[in-house]
């Protein structure tokens, strides 16, 4: 099995790695298996190194795992923009983490090993002698997205302005159809159809498996045309749109973490270390919101299956036009 020969400890909980295995049967994306491998073995490593059972633990042990997160300075260092953890890992990581053990157990006690799950989760009972909200292992932090403001939006524009035609388009194409990163970069050529400007966001590269077509602007149109021009240069090749133009991996598929890069790289240039590849989606949900759009139209705009979730990608207090402004940058 591929992923015990990257995660070895693994290969040493017979139930863990049966539990990944049936995740991986059941056809769950490869990066939501990876995200579960690599949280269960850090559960793992903890018990094996503190002698503790993982088919036995108590939630004493969950809670010194937590604990050894919270403490946990960040691999990044300085590049870090900001922890609101308080500690070294950000809320949503330590949620991220725990997301797998607490499903380890579920199987666990599905499967007749165990009787409780020590992870446990938030949930909300009727209202009685023990009923109302009961908070999970580590409360959860909701935020307001942040948006650049107007200054910060404008040098964000002029370092793009200088990028190669690939990265402009990329960047005009996430804002104006709201793409989350693996969306944009598994956009191909057979999902555009630039006579009614539009493009389908395949179910597969979504992260609920919902299907959507959306529109682009008329001068995102215009550049995706020059780029289509330039891609012709790279490869005449039906298939993945956005290509790579390395001497090492010259004409393949873009990846998610060569966009990043990209993306990170323009926002220290142009000093607003906080822009990443998802604010352009929470800017132009914002913009649509601004311009009077009702959220149930917005929700279907972004694929979400709830109104509750494009709510938490809206910034009430930091509605402003930057959705112009990227159309005349371009």
């Amino acid at each position: 099995m591929i992923i015990t020969e990257k995660w070895p400890v693994l290969g040493r909980h017979e139930r863990a790695a049966e539990w990944l295995r049936i995740w991986t049967d059941l056809g769950r994306a490869p990066r939501t298996i990876d995200a579960y491998a690599r949280g269960l073995t850090e559960y793992l490593v903890m018990c094996d190194r503190e002698g503790v059972d993982p088919l036995t633990a108590n939630r004493a042990h969950v809670a010194y795992f937590v604990r050894e997160l919270t403490e946990r300075p960040s691999r990044r260092g300085a590049n870090v923009v900001s922890i609101d953890s308080g500690a070294g890992l950000a809320n949503a990581t330590l949620q991220q983490r725990l997301v797998p053990v607490r499903l380890f157990y579920d199987f666990l006690m599905e499967e007749g090993v165990r009787e409780s799950n020590p992870v446990g989760r938030g949930r909300y009972t009727p209202r009685g002698r023990s009923g109302g909200h009961q908070r999970g292992l580590v409360p959860r932090l909701t935020k307001l997205p942040w948006i650049p403001n107007d200054s910060q939006w404008m040098e964000i524009l002029a370092v793009a302005a200088e990028e190669p035609v690939r990265n402009r388009v990329m960047l005009a194409l996430a804002y104006d159809s709201a793409l989350r990163r693996e969306e944009l970069c598994s956009l191909r050529t057979d999902n555009l159809d630039p006579a009614h400007r539009m493009l389908r966001v395949r179910a597969e590269t979504t992260k609920n498996g919902l299907e959507r077509v959306v529109p682009y602007s008329t001068p995102t149109g215009a550049l995706l045309s020059g780029y289509l021009a330039h891609r012709a240069t790279i490869s005449r090749a039906r298939g993945p749109l956005f290509l790579s133009e390395s001497r090492r991996n010259h004409a393949q598929p873009l990846t998610l973490w060569t966009w990043s890069k990209v993306v990170r790289r323009i926002a220290l240039e142009a000093g607003v270390a906080r822009f990443s590849t998802h604010t352009t989606r929470h800017l132009c949900l914002t913009d649509l919101a601004r311009m009077g759009w009702e959220l149930h139209a917005i929700a279907t705009f972004a694929g979400h299956r709830s109104t509750e979730s494009t709510l938490a990608y809206i910034n009430p207090r930091e509605l402003h036009p930057t959705g112009e402004k990227l159309r005349v940058a371009c």
